[in-house]
């Protein structure tokens, strides 16, 4: 796999994750995931490494946190047991900064929404609203989780009833249906993060333009509220 590097040192990887990419290993997933390209560019399960095969480092390849298959953008990598074990500490402490780019419908009917699972808190900036004297209503949008449930931001935009464009898992198929047309696949990217450096302690902040095929989705957008 062709996987950008954002950084890189001796210590830990980030990586620009390209959509449709698993990052896990999974019996379940036949492609090849992040986690497969890391233990081989990396070497992390070269018999060189001292360390335990079954801590959760050597488990899982070096991958510290996990992006969803149809999501792109920034994910940290650890090269060493130590890292890895920093890192996962600072995000359990939810000292880790994300922001996601999402676009979401603001004028469709809303869902419902059931009560009661695990503590889950997502803030929202708006950046720019579309709108057509059609009717079509659109918001590109900044997410901010502070936790890490999963599908957390499609869970929260479906509960405000707002699902992110061209979710095909929470949107509802005719909604879905009409987001393809413009958009060819989720519209959300991981494009910033900010965390502490796991060895040398200093503050570090990572970007990720978003990416071509989301610029042109957003081109698109832009020509059919005109129109």
């Amino acid at each position: 796999m062709n996987i950008p590097i954002l950084f890189e040192d001796e210590f830990i990887v980030v990586v620009d994750k390209p959509p449709f990419v698993v990052v896990n290993r999974a019996e379940s997933v036949k492609e090849e995931t992040i986690q497969e390209w890391a233990e081989k560019k990396f070497e992390i399960r070269n018999s060189k490494f001292e360390i335990e095969k079954e801590s959760d480092f050597w488990k899982r390849g070096g991958v510290v946190h996990r992006i969803d298959k149809e999501t792109s953008g920034v994910l940290i990598l650890a090269k060493n047991e130590e890292a890895f074990d920093n890192l996962q500490r600072q995000f359990k402490a939810r000292e880790v900064k994300k922001k996601y780019t999402g676009l979401v419908p603001w004028n469709r009917e809303q869902f419902g929404v059931i009560a009661g699972g695990r503590e889950a808190v997502t803030h929202f900036k708006l950046l720019m609203n579309f709108k057509s004297d059609g009717g079509s209503a659109y918001s590109l949008v900044w997410a901010f989780p502070k936790t890490g449930r999963t599908h957390q931001i499609r869970v929260h935009m479906k509960y405000m009833g707002y699902p992110l464009v061209s979710d095909k898992l929470y949107g509802g198929r005719k909604t879905y249906k009409e987001d393809i047309k413009f958009c060819p696949r989720l519209f959300l990217h991981a494009s910033y993060i900010e965390f502490r450096h796991p060895v040398k302690e200093e503050m570090m902040k990572v970007e990720s333009k978003l990416p071509a095929d989301l610029e042109d989705a957003l081109g698109k957008l832009v020509r059919m509220v005109e129109s």
